[in-house]
């Protein structure tokens, strides 16, 4: 495997100081966020210093009901191929349910959610992995992700289901140390122990990222400065096993510079710590770990290749649908989930969409000022989204027009306005009818 070094996630809003900051061996970015036709300049620059660029996607799926859809596996080959990347990552998530398995119109989480690790799961996940990794022109890894839910009848610890499926499909893992101390607080899960279990000799690069606690929940933000725990949990991964890459993921609420480089030094220092240790404890670690490895291939009860997944398919799609339908549409909690943490997640996954659309349309913000998160929270209870973020803009002021909201015409207005923009395949404003109206009027004022 490449050895990557030190990275940091490159963002348009640091994408200055990342250039301009020492020791940044290579770089991973959103790969949704990218248009491979159209890089950004900083992004070429950094390429052309020989940066590494890894594009981590965000939308594929893999641990959804349905096989990955063709056009978004070809969209992630056609970046890994601009960029020039050795490798490209995703998650084993699932973010949307609903559609043909379930004859239930289709949601979108807008969010990454954990899937059940059961058999059913496992053998779809793995199915969903070796067709990604026929479609992609690099190897991929794929990420464990934070939760704030745990699905009832589980039938695997998160080691073993990470072991199982690199020993079934051979795809590396990408193994985020924040989103093991995330599932620590939220779900009693010993980071040990999945470290433990791990196949490590599959780990293609690490993430480190920070995030806050806030009413004995543990909210993976990507906002917040990386805590001592997230640290400590790098250094026993580093203890066990030299991480061929580490990187430092912020999203928003970016600190200075300086900030950030004091981070990227104090993962460096943990993985150093870890690799001492390593060093000083050689012989009882390798004992340790040789004994170890036996024990989980024993512990795992391995189920045959399914060649024929659609039952499963079926059974998980049920089961997928029903929990995403109580967090964004408010239908009856799925029995065995924790009533509490659903209703937790469901406000997380309706605050993260408020803010998205707020990115993705920045003019609503501004038109309905500060009423705008309100009337969308309000919105969101009841409406999930069915087509990406930038729909479900258009739809939420669908919404709110339908509804004779808000109550000021001139706001009304402005809606009206922006809804009618973008509600054709060629916005409104350079239709050849509209273009032409707009001219005959502005020749009839000056007369």
């Amino acid at each position: 495997m490449k050895r990557l070094g030190t990275g940091i996630g490159w963002r348009p809003e640091i994408a200055d100081a990342v250039e301009r900051m020492p020791g940044v061996d290579w770089v991973e970015v959103v790969a949704e966020n990218v248009c491979p036709g159209h890089l950004p300049e900083s992004l070429l620059r950094l390429r052309a210093r020989g940066v590494t660029v890894v594009p981590h996607g965000v939308s594929l799926g893999l641990g959804g009901a349905e096989r990955p859809e063709e056009g978004r596996l070809s969209a992630l080959a056609e970046r890994a191929e601009a960029l020039g990347s050795p490798l490209v990552t995703e998650h084993i998530a699932f973010v949307r349910a609903g559609g043909p398995l379930t004859a239930s119109p289709r949601l979108e989480a807008g969010h990454l959610l954990p899937v059940p690790r059961t058999r059913d799961a496992l053998d779809v996940l793995c199915e969903n992995v070796r067709i990604a990794q026929d479609a992609l022109p690099v190897p991929l890894a794929v990420e464990n992700i934070a939760a704030l839910i745990s699905w009832p009848g589980e039938e695997m610890t998160e080691g073993q289901f990470l072991y199982e499926l690199a020993d079934r499909t051979g795809v590396r893992l990408l193994i985020d140390v924040a989103n093991l101390h995330t599932n620590h607080v939220n779900r009693g899960e010993d980071p040990a122990k999945a470290l433990a279990e791990l196949p490590v000799e599959a780990i293609a690069y690490v993430h480190v990222a920070g995030g806050f606690e806030r009413d004995g929940v543990w909210h993976d933000s990507h906002a917040h400065p990386v805590p001592q725990p997230v640290l400590d949990i790098l250094t026993d991964l580093a203890s066990r096993v030299l991480p061929p890459g580490v990187l430092l993921e912020r999203d928003e609420n970016f600190p200075e510079a300086a900030e950030l480089e004091r981070e990227l030094g104090e993962i460096r220092e943990a993985v150093e710590l870890g690799a001492i240790r390593k060093a000083v404890e050689s012989g009882r670690t390798a004992a340790a770990g040789a004994q170890a490895g036996v024990g989980v291939s024993a512990g795992l009860d391995l189920a045959p290749r399914v060649e024929d997944t659609d039952p499963a398919r079926q059974r998980l799609a049920l089961a997928q649908t029903a929990l995403l339908s109580a967090l964004a549409a408010g239908t009856p909690v799925p029995e065995g989930f924790d009533r509490v943490r659903l209703g937790v997640q469901a406000r997380a996954l309706a605050s993260k969409r408020a803010d998205v659309v707020a990115r993705v349309a920045p003019e609503l913000p501004v038109i309905l000022g500060e009423g705008y998160r309100s009337a969308f929270l309000a919105y969101a209870h009841g409406h999930p989204m069915t087509g990406g973020y930038r729909r479900d803009a258009w739809d939420f002021v669908g919404f709110l027009l339908g509804a004779g909201e808000p109550e000021d015409a001139r706001v009304r207005r402005e809606l009206r306005e922006w809804w009618l923009e973008r509600s054709g395949p060629v916005p409104r404003s350079r239709r050849p009818g509209v273009r032409l109206a707009r001219a005959t009027r502005r020749v009839l004022l000056r007369r």
